[in-house]
């Protein structure tokens, strides 16, 4: 808890009133007792206060002020501004980001690449009657865009079910000159056209039955698994009436699959092997959802009101990056998943941190996949 910025947390609960009228149970005792729910998995709220009870002299030195009671735990996740923990997990983000910016995620590029992706949690929809989704099942989904230098979440949205991943392109700041990355659900051209207008990239899949005028072609190397390199337009009144400029239309085949893939982007500078690669880097956000719904606690919540529900995964969020944060900062080679384990075994241990880290030896985490299209050999 000693990389937090414990100032910057105070400023984010005095500006939503955070600890109004609040006597023994701070909004910071509430931060680190569902922080030490992440860290250890803990089941349920009665879980939490039973553990935390049991090192009570420990968790005092730690910073934990108030009583921990199941009660003032759940009145405290239900009540308290959920934007408190979504601001801080900005403040770290921004420490992040700032950690790993000279790193390099395989590609060598000047401008920032971005991988937008959502990912759904089902919910009950009669405990969650807000996260509609169906008919008779409820879900909330997790809008993130995930900086790959690093794999730091940069900006997350949490909405219900039923809300449309392409709608998170309205609500989305665009940094100019950066690449983002997103899937066939994104393809919306006159939201594409926004993002192009603000002087951003895009590179994602093209849909099968999509038609395109072609104005000429590029000169490719079919041996890297090329086949086309075009430069065309929206065929269709409405479709050039949403996207009016050209679109650079980049056909790949994928020999170990048997699959050929086609790609658009705005994007004419880079070579068209190097858009493929940058694509097939995609992948990093699904494997950044599935770490943290292995490892952390947000397929299942504490409590069952929309604030509880998004003050559980802004804290998940923060836990996430506060590992990352100590990876960088301690210089550790151990992956986020080995370094999360031996916390959670060695949380109220009086030792150093660098100490328990570097001497417990764990096995690595596989995170390969075979879901993940293959475009090279």
């Amino acid at each position: 808890m000693d990389y937090l910025p414990i100032y910057e947390f105070r400023k984010c609960v005095e500006q939503y009133s955070g600890n109004y009228k609040i006597k023994s149970f701070s909004c910071w005792d509430q931060f680190l007792s569902m922080a030490f729910a992440q860290l250890t998995y803990r089941e349920s709220l009665r879980d939490i206060q039973a553990c935390l009870r049991a090192a009570r002299q420990k968790t005092y030195h730690m910073g934990i002020r108030g009583k921990i009671s199941r009660n003032t735990l759940a009145h405290a996740n239900q009540t308290r501004d959920w934007r408190i923990y979504a601001d801080f997990a900005q403040v770290l983000i921004q420490k992040a980001r700032q950690l790993y910016a000279n790193d390099s995620f395989g590609i060598e590029l000047e401008q920032t690449t971005y991988a937008l992706d959502a990912t759904t949690i089902d919910l009950c929809l009669s405990l969650f009657p807000w996260a509609t989704f169906r008919k008779n099942k409820g879900a909330v989904k997790l809008h993130t865009l995930l900086d790959l230098k690093g794999n730091i979440p940069t900006i997350a949205f949490i909405t219900s079910g039923s809300v449309h991943e392409v709608n998170i392109l309205d609500k989305l700041p665009i940094e100019a000159g950066a690449i983002y990355i997103m899937d066939r659900g994104y393809l919306d051209h006159a939201r594409l056209y926004k993002l192009h207008q603000s002087a951003a990239y895009f590179i994602t899949r093209a849909k099968s039955n999509a038609r395109y005028d072609r104005c000429y072609y590029q000169k490719i190397d079919k041996t890297t698994g090329l086949r086309s390199d075009q430069v065309v337009t929206l065929h269709g009144h409405y479709s050039r009436k949403d996207y009016p400029e050209r679109l650079r239309r980049i056909a790949f085949y994928d020999e170990v699959q048997n699959k050929k893939l086609v790609f658009l982007t705005n994007n004419f500078k880079l070579p068209a092997l190097t858009i493929t690669e940058i694509y097939h880097k995609r992948w990093q956000i699904e494997l950044f959802f599935k770490w943290i719904k292995q490892h952390l606690r947000i397929k299942a919540f504490y409590g069952t009101s929309e604030n509880a529900v998004k003050t559980q995964i802004w804290i998940a969020i923060s836990v996430y990056v506060l590992v990352a944060i100590i990876k960088k900062q301690v210089n550790l080679e151990q992956s986020l998943y080995t370094i999360l384990q031996i916390v959670s075994v060695t949380l109220f241990e009086k030792i150093p941190l660098l100490q328990a880290l570097t001497d417990v030896e764990i096995a690595e985490e596989n995170t390969e996949t075979n879901n993940q299209l293959n475009l090279f050999n």
